[in-house]
Formats: C-alpha cells, structure tokens, sequence
C-alpha cells in the first residue's frame, strides 16, 4: 500500500456541489501533487469554501468524487487526524483558556505534540490563563493554528485565516506558518483573497471563478506560460500557434491581451511582458467582456 506522502494531496474529478438549485461547485476536476503549498484564489461565492468544506469532510458530494491524501473526507478516525483545518475567522471558544483548548486539543487528537503546542504558545506570548475571548484578533488566529498544527497533520487546511486580521497581525500569522513549514513540512492548502499573502508561501495555484476551476498548476510554470502583449490599437499582431487569448482590454489608443501558451514575439508596434502572479490571478478572475471589433488577428 501506498504511503499518503507518495499519494496526491487532493485529488477531484467531476466534483459538484448544489444547494437545491444553486450550484456552489461545477464540475471540478484537479489533482494537487504532494508535497505543495497551494494557494486557493477566486473572487466571492467562487466555491472556495466549499471546496475546502468538501475536503475536510464538514460537506458531501452532491455528484463526483473527492479524495485526500488517498483517502474519502473523514471516512474514519484515521483520515480524520491526517488533515488540520483552520476555517474563516478563526474560531475558537471564547469562554476557554488557551490551556483548556490545548487539553481539547489532547484529548481529540491521537498525534498530539504537546511540546510544539506549549513551545508555539510560549514563543507567542499567549498566557495559558487568559480566556480566548479575550484575545486580539491575531492571537485568536495563532490559537487556531497552534491547535491545527500540533494535531501533526499531514496536511494542513486554511480557509481565509487571515482576512479579518490587520497587516502586522497578518505577516505575524504568515511568518508563523513559514516557519512551521520549513521545520516541519505539511501539504497545504491556504485560501486567499491576497496575492500577495499566496506569493510569499504557494508553489501551486487553484483559481476558482464562477463555481469552476480556470486555472490549476505549479505557480512558476503557469506564471512562465504566459505573457501580456500590448500593441497599438487596431494595428493586428499575429500570436502564436496554440495560443490562447485569456484576457482583453482596449483604450481609445491601444490594446493589450494576457495570451497563454505559444512563444511570445514582440515587434516594433507591441511589446511582451511576462506576468506576476497577482497579474496572472486578475487575469482569469476578470470578465471575460466581449469585444465588437477584433484587434489583433488569431485573438479568438
């Protein structure tokens, strides 16, 4: 038998999910090899959420299939202590101490670290008295990850945990995770409304847009793969063979097009520019508008 270190650490075919006539999640087919920090990104009521939902068990399938490290979403106690997840806002129990979640966290979870647990509390400055309601934001958010992380997952769920938090709090929370990964290393899957969060820490990207998944790979063969073209107006550009037009805009002057795929080639009217991986997430994230008049030749 395989070890789930070898297996992919998500894998979905054909995976939806539909609250009576409302799809939250079409057709997703993805497979996220292990080993990666992935980034999950998409604008709101994208399925991001349920997509992790469905990954750590809290959903089922309304058709296709979905498979963690190998194994269903919490089919048993086994598959359940392989996974760590920390969902939106960070919840903890206000009227519990830090020590009372860290005796929770004990009793419920067979692979305990208590001494990372205690260690990550102490170098946080956490009292173990102090009831978690009473914490700042940022502290309550490093409660929560204290608590996923020391269950020893082999992979590690974050859905927008650091959405509500302020920038210090913010780059806190993501050095922490930075830091926890180099020493102890875990799959992860961090949803993410801020690029610029998912650059510092992901090698691979999950776009969802529309209940859909546009855009899946590691992010530094996606992000060579395509390029802005910028040309003036009307002035038609041949684009290579196999390209693909994901984006385009146009001012009264000019024209520019995210092309995916093919070898970019400049010219003495249109320039090429290699994109970042914020340029590269706007990109599919935008409307994909119409155009009434075709600029650039091969364009659709």
């Amino acid at each position: 038998m395989k070890s789930s270190a070898a297996l992919p650490v998500l894998r979905a075919e054909r995976l939806t999910k539909r609250y009576g006539r409302r799809t939250a999640l079409a057709d997703c087919t993805l497979t996220v090899p292990p080993g990666r920090v992935v980034g999950l990104v998409g604008p709101n009521g994208a399925g991001k959420t349920t997509l992790l939902h469905l990954a750590v068990g809290l959903l089922t399938p309304t058709s296709g299939r979905i498979e963690v490290l190998g194994g269903r979403p919490a089919r048993d106690s086994a598959q359940l202590a392989k996974v760590g997840f920390v969902a939106q806002d960070t919840p903890v129990y206000a009227g519990l101490t830090v020590a009372d979640h860290l005796r929770y966290g004990a009793r419920t979870n067979p692979r305990w670290d208590r001494v990372l647990a205690e260690e990550r509390i102490a170098g946080l400055g956490l009292d173990p008295g102090q009831k978690a309601g009473r914490l700042s934001g940022g502290q309550r958010a490093q409660l929560a990850l204290t608590l996923a992380v020391a269950k020893r997952p082999e992979l590690l769920v974050l859905d927008e945990p650091v959405a509500s938090l302020d920038p210090l709090a913010r780059r806190e929370f993501i050095q922490s995770l930075m830091g926890y990964l180099a020493e102890h290393g875990a799959g992860v899957i961090l949803s993410s409304h801020l690029v610029s969060d998912l650059e510092r820490v992901c090698d691979h990207l999950v776009v969802l847009v529309g209940s859909r998944v546009r855009l899946c790979g590691a992010a530094d063969d996606l992000t060579a793969s395509h390029y802005r073209l910028t040309g003036a107006r009307g002035d038609p550009a041949v684009l290579p063979p196999g390209a693909e037009v994901v984006r385009e805009s146009h001012t009264a002057r000019q024209s520019t097009l995210i092309v995916r795929g093919g070898t970019p080639a400049g010219g003495p009217s249109h320039t090429v520019e290699r994109l970042t991986l914020e340029d590269l997430v706007l990109a599919y994230m935008a409307p994909r508008a119409a155009e009434e008049e075709p600029v650039l030749e091969g364009s659709r």
